[in-house]
């Protein structure tokens, strides 16, 4: 019935034409005959029940011409069709049409009856106006609750449509933050590994004829690191070519416990590094993560911009509740200029647009932690971050 209404509402018509012809057969057996001939009763009890098929698609169109039949229908005394046909007419324009539509059609159909009753006997005025008045109040109830329903079950789809679209633009802009990340990862990842390739390269360049076992350690040094890069960026390439979280496992992220292994890497790149941790053994993976990649972006910017011969150190304590990252060289024994007469300066002084800098700086704010990124008071370069630890309890 609710898929399809006009069915329901044919089947309604034809039980209520049946009905009425069922009326009249039995008036035609009857001794005394009261009702018109068949060629007038049959077709104004078909006219009057056919509009009713249509009252849900067009309610107005179908209420009034139930109204003008069913006064040719009630003058008559053909059945109750009229009068049903007015009952379901009232309820379906308030509910399908509105209470304006529906003042306007009961004013209709107070006029239409009031002709009808002045067409019949006298002596049934007063009971036909009461049972009008009591069915015209109750088809009207009962489209005002149905009426109702409907707005309500409206607007309950709509804000779950609404729902549902905030919904799929909040996974979307989760996806976006999320491949942002990964992005700045790619970027983390490459520019560590290729600079050590780099120099590596240069190194091994160098000392090819006169050191062979020096060239052949730096030629090993190239590989692995160039595998190890390759093997992360493979695992955050899947991630981007796939939005499916479901696969195969993926390599752990590093954290602050590798740092050490990240040292090791820098001294055989040739960058000295002198390691000092604290106490980091219960922080949260996040920052944990954060503290590596922003120790990695600056030992990676030492290893391209310091220049040769260039130290650096690396301090990581715990104080409490917040984690202090110094990342720090010496630029050779440089001091860098803001403006040198030579129109030189240090590199890094150019890359607060980059994104290895950005990416230190949104590692740190993300968790509520500060970043100062410029040259050392006495040469050189320094990184200095504070990451607030947010332990779950």
């Amino acid at each position: 019935m609710r898929a399809h209404p006009m069915a329901g509402d044919t089947v309604l018509a034809v039980l209520l034409g049946l009905f009425d012809m069922l009326l009249f057969a039995a008036d035609g057996l009857s001794e005394i005959a009261t009702l018109p001939p068949w060629y007038i009763a049959v077709p104004v009890d078909i006219a009057m029940v056919v509009p009713l098929v249509f009252r849900r698609r067009s309610p107005l169109w179908s209420a009034y011409v139930v109204l003008v039949i069913s006064i040719v229908h009630g003058t008559l005394e053909l059945g109750v069709a009229s009068i049903a046909g007015l009952a379901m007419s009232i309820y379906s324009v308030v509910v399908y049409a509105g209470r304006r539509q529906g003042l306007v059609y009961v004013g209709a159909v107070v006029a239409g009856s009031a002709l009808m009753l002045a067409l019949g006997p006298s002596d049934e005025l007063v009971i036909s106006a009461v049972f009008l008045a009591f069915g015209i109040a109750l088809c009207w109830t009962l489209g005002e609750f149905v009426g109702a329903r409907r707005a309500y079950d409206v607007e309950v789809e709509a804000r779950l449509h609404l729902l549902e679209t905030e919904r799929d633009q909040a996974t979307r802009i989760a996806v976006a933050e999320e491949r942002g990340r990964i992005a700045r990862e790619l970027h983390d990842v490459v520019a560590h590994a290729v600079s050590v390739m780099v120099v590596q390269a240069d190194g091994a360049s160098y000392a090819i004829q006169s050191n062979p076992e020096l060239a052949q350690r730096a030629l090993q040094t190239i590989s692995e690191t160039g595998r190890g890069a390759l093997g992360e960026l493979r695992r955050l390439l899947d991630v981007l070519r796939s939005d499916d979280a479901d696969g195969e496992p993926r390599v752990p992220q590093p954290d602050a416990h590798a740092l050490a292994e990240l040292a090791d890497r820098m001294r055989t790149a040739g960058v000295p590094v002198e390691l000092e941790l604290g106490e980091l053994g219960d922080l949260p993976a996040g920052v944990s993560l954060g503290i590596y990649r922003i120790v990695q972006e600056s030992l990676t910017n030492t290893l391209k911009h310091a220049g040769r011969g260039a130290t650096a150190a690396v301090r990581v304590q715990r104080t409490g509740d917040l984690v202090e990252v110094l990342v720090s060289d010496d630029g050779a024994g440089r001091v860098p200029q803001l403006t040198p007469a030579g129109g030189r300066r240090d590199p890094r002084l150019s890359v607060p647009g980059g994104n290895g800098l950005i990416g230190m700086r949104e590692r740190a704010h993300v968790y509520g932690g500060t970043l100062d990124v410029g040259p050392a008071p006495g040469g050189g370069w320094q990184v200095r971050a504070a990451l607030p630890v947010r332990l779950d309890k």
